[in-house]
């Protein structure tokens, strides 16, 4: 589990990270957000013990970053956004190098790293040097290291950048394996890669929370009515001051003219207008061609609330 309470981290007149306070349960993955700038290495690099934080504190597996680094140093697997590899080395040489410098003991040492190659998919490639490898298989060491001495915590930060969309896939799906095993923080600016891999999110600006839930509850809290799509064959002007005049609707964009217009209608919450507004549409003699509810998306939480935070500040 971590914990993470009133964190902070300032250079001089510069507040990087701001009062953070969150948890990530055991056995979660949590997507750690925001736009570049926002505190999400600085954080993470707090958290794996690389840099103090001025103020504040957190805890990993109930041991403090400050009192007790060396043991919240054992319980964490990090795989920063530029991995540390060794390129003249070959896989499996690296993994042993990186193994016994975490303590894993020679006994265990065999199995740990068939394990960890087998889990990461770098089995076929032990016996390559690193620096033949393709940048997929690199990140995919990255992530074997970060492994490597069965951590109950897991940091990964931005490990699909740079990737082709299959290797992102691949790394992906490797992540969501772990789930369970590992307490997973997941930094990523891939937004559909949270919603499909993540239990839990936290998004921050200017080192700053600006929303914490589930995806679906993050949905819920800024849902403001609902948006319906239409597809409406009709003069724009007229269709939309039509569309304007049902009673419960809040707003009305035009988006596309192409096949029939595509209009974007905001309704008031807990009203239902699909059959007014059908009813209003047919009645004037429009083509009613489609009219569904669009549900807002990762994508639209986060810049809803990042825009919102830069406006504030």
């Amino acid at each position: 589990m971590i914990e993470v309470r009133e964190l902070s981290k300032q250079y001089g007149d510069v507040t990087a990270v701001d009062s953070l306070s969150f948890r990530a349960e055991t056995g979660q993955i949590m997507g750690f957000l925001g736009p570049n700038g926002a505190g999400k290495t600085t954080t993470m690099r707090m958290l794996t013990c690389y840099l103090p934080p001025t103020s504040g504190t957190a805890s990993i597996d109930g041991f403090d970053i400050g009192e007790d680094s060396l043991e919240v140093r054992r319980r964490i697997g990090y795989l920063p956004e530029q991995p540390p590899l060794y390129l003249d080395m070959t896989v499996e040489a690296y993994l042993g190098f990186v193994a016994r410098i975490k303590g894993v003991p020679s006994a265990r040492l065999r199995s740990s790293l068939d394990d960890t190659m087998q889990k990461t998919g770098v089995t076929h490639v032990a016996r390559t040097v690193i620096g033949h490898l393709s940048k997929g298989y690199k990140q995919r060491v990255g992530l074997a290291q970060a492994l490597v001495h069965s951590p109950s915590v897991l940091i990964l930060d931005e490990p699909t950048v740079g990737l082709d969309p299959k290797q992102i896939i691949d790394i992906r799906e490797t992540i969501k394996s772990l789930r369970g095993e590992h307490t997973i923080i997941l930094s990523t600016h891939i937004l559909p890669e949270v919603a499909m891999t993540c239990q839990k999110v936290v998004i921050i600006n200017n080192g700053r929370i600006v929303g914490e839930g589930s995806p679906e509850s993050l949905t819920a809290q800024l849902k403001e009515g609902e948006i319906l799509r239409a597809q409406i064959a009709g003069p724009k002007e007229a269709v939309q001051a039509l569309l304007a005049s049902v009673p419960g609707v809040l707003d009305v964009q035009h988006e596309d003219a192409a096949a029939g217009g595509i209009f974007l209608v905001t309704t008031a919450p807990g009203q239902d207008v699909r059959d007014p507004l059908a009813k209003a549409v047919i009645n004037n003699g429009y083509g009613l061609r489609e009219l569904r509810s669009m549900d807002m998306s990762l994508e639209d939480i986060f810049l809803r609330l990042t825009n919102e935070e830069r406006v504030e500040a």
